[in-house]
C-alpha cells in the first residue's frame, strides 16, 4: 500500500523533472531513465512513454523525430504552457520545501 501512494506521489516529481531537462535541452526516453535512475526513481519505459504521451497531449512537450543511425528517435523539448507550468511548479515546490524541511 505504502509504495502505491509514493509511487502516485513522486509521479509529479517526475513531471517536473522531464519539464526541467526538456527545458534545459530536447530530451529521449532512454536519457530521462537513465537521469531520473541516477536520482532514484526506478521506473521503466513502460512508465516513463506514457507520462512523455500524456505531457506531449496536454501541451506541455513537443515532440521532434530524428532519424539516429538510421533509428527514429523521439525527442521532447517543454512548450510554452510547458515553460509555464515548470516554472509555477518551482515556485510551488520552493514554498512547500521550505515549510516541511526539518
Amino acid at each position: 500500500m505504502e509504495e502505491k501512494v509514493l509511487r502516485k506521489l513522486f509521479l509529479g516529481f517526475i513531471q517536473i523533472h522531464i519539464l526541467h531537462h526538456a527545458k534545459e535541452h530536447p530530451i529521449f526516453g532512454v536519457w530521462m531513465l537513465e537521469e531520473l535512475k541516477e536520482h532514484g526513481y526506478n521506473i521503466s519505459s513502460g512508465t516513463l512513454y506514457p507520462i512523455l504521451h500524456s505531457m506531449e497531449s496536454d501541451g506541455l512537450l513537443i515532440k521532434e523525430e530524428r532519424n539516429v543511425e538510421g533509428k527514429i528517435r523521439k525527442y521532447y523539448s517543454t512548450t510554452e504552457k510547458g515553460n509555464k507550468v515548470l516554472n509555477e511548479a518551482r515556485n510551488k515546490a520552493y514554498e512547500l520545501f521550505k515549510e516541511i524541511k526539518e
